[in-house]
């Protein structure tokens, strides 16, 4: 079983930056791709960004050019940058963990899950 766990979330001033932690236990995530999501209050969850296990990127239309994901095997951890941040980046943000090398946009191709980190933007 792998366990998830996001750190770095907090209130950040709209133009600012946060990074974003996804920490995994367990087992080793090298043999996992990785996924970011985010639900907004009164929204549904969306798919932010994805990472191969090779460290292949993929992000969502909305975030390009601002977010980036990285991975550090070493560390068995994930990381979501998030640079100029806007007010409707406001959400709780979620990592997951799907066995194998592809990620997904779709949240229910991810089998592990943490249990978020709240990112509130002021404008």
């Amino acid at each position: 079983q792998v366990q998830l766990v996001e750190s770095g979330g907090g209130l950040a001033q709209e133009g600012g930056s946060l990074r974003l932690s996804c920490a995994a236990s367990g087992r080793t995530i090298s043999n996992y791709a990785m996924g970011w999501f985010r639900q907004a209050p009164g929204k549904e969850r969306e798919f932010v960004s994805s990472v191969s296990w090779d460290g292949n990127p993929n992000y969502a239309d909305s975030v390009k050019g601002r977010f980036a994901v990285s991975r550090d095997y070493a560390e068995n951890t994930v990381y979501l940058q998030i640079n100029s941040l806007k007010p409707e980046d406001t959400a709780v943000y979620y990592c997951a963990a799907r066995p194998g090398p592809y990620g997904s946009s779709r949240s229910e191709d991810y089998g592990y899950w943490g249990q978020g980190t709240t990112v509130t933007v002021s404008s």
